[in-house]
């Protein structure tokens, strides 16, 4: 077994809302509680599940773009909560994102020159003459041109902008990457291009990726392993091969049934969800309300995250039960 990177135990992130009438009465939306992971350095892990689960939240929590609640993030032994910004900004050399919409992450001011040498100029690598020529290695890298430099993001397509981003990301000889929704502002025949570049890169590179989306099919073209969200919380983690092949929680179920399968002549049972996908309640299973197997226990008590096969965790108090 390979090292472990990042260990991510029990964080919590809680956005304050004010209701009432005066909004005076304060109550909090739990964009992520209590998710526990392990990323092992060389491997993809996938995070998925529908929009607002907090997958991507998490994600900048352990850039520490946004402030943990709760709960502790260890990147190589190191607590990163507990940096200051200064040692923070230090540790993000090692830690890079891609972020999702290529148009917005570029600053359309700046060359494509000006913007990769940002983080070499933030870092204090290399001198003027040897950031210039990284430049052009890495464009050369990620599939574009050494005369790319001079142009702004604007002249570019959405895919080369993200080939952009990538390059960016890579400035620093970072060890892993959280690549948040990379390819779901492009075209498919342009995210296939992306994700082969990406895991090109990871070989040559010796990579290590947390690799955020919300569809399956792209997640199982990269992914080692795959943690599945809802509403905040991890409800199944397995290997993808084989959480593709037999999904124990409902939610992964439904979410795989969905997934069309490119031969028409086979023929799968979608699961139809009922209810509302910001259904939640106090106590009890986050999924509940939209579980076709709840019984009283599910509204009673959270199901922990417990591991019933090698490396295929689930937090579901009817696993085996429901199938």
């Amino acid at each position: 077994m390979s090292n472990v990177l990042l260990k991510v135990n029990k964080i919590k992130k809680y956005f304050p809302k004010k209701t009432g009438s005066l909004k005076k009465n304060m109550s909090y939306v739990k964009a992520v509680d209590d998710v526990s992971f392990e990323v092992f350095e060389g491997e993809t892990l996938g995070i998925v599940g529908e929009s607002g689960c907090g997958k991507s939240t998490t994600g900048r929590m352990i850039m520490r773009l946004l402030e943990p609640t709760d709960g502790s993030i260890l990147f190589e032994d190191v607590e990163l909560s507990s940096l200051s910004k200064t040692e923070m900004r230090k540790a993000r050399r090692d830690i890079q994102m891609v972020f999702q919409d290529p148009y917005a992450s570029l600053n359309p001011r700046h060359t494509v020159k000006k913007i990769l040498e940002e983080p070499l100029i933030v870092h204090g690598i290399g001198d003027k003459k040897e950031r210039q020529t990284r430049v052009e290695e890495y464009l050369e890298i990620v599939g574009l041109s050494a005369y790319h430099a001079q142009r702004y993001p604007h002249q570019f397509s959405g895919g080369q902008r993200q080939r952009i981003g990538i390059a960016r990301a890579l400035m620093t000889n970072p060890k892993l990457i959280i690549a948040d929704e990379p390819v779901s502002a492009l075209d498919v025949s342009i995210q296939a291009q992306v994700l082969n570049l990406m895991k090109r890169l990871q070989e040559d590179l010796k990579l290590t990726y947390i690799f955020i989306a919300h569809d399956l099919g792209v997640v199982r073209h990269i992914s080692d392993r795959v943690g599945v969200m809802y509403l905040g919380r991890l409800v199944e983690i397995a290997p993808s091969e084989s959480l593709y092949a037999e999904p124990l929680h409902p939610y992964s179920q439904a979410l795989l049934s969905a997934v069309p399968i490119p031969d028409p002549t086979y023929q799968r049972e979608q699961i139809m969800l009922t209810g509302d996908t910001s259904s939640s309640t106090e106590t009890g299973c986050t999924f509940q309300l939209r579980c076709p197997y709840a019984t009283t226990v599910c509204k009673m008590n959270v199901p922990e995250l417990v591991e019933v096969r090698p490396g295929h965790s689930v937090a579901c108090h009817l696993v085996g039960e429901q199938q």
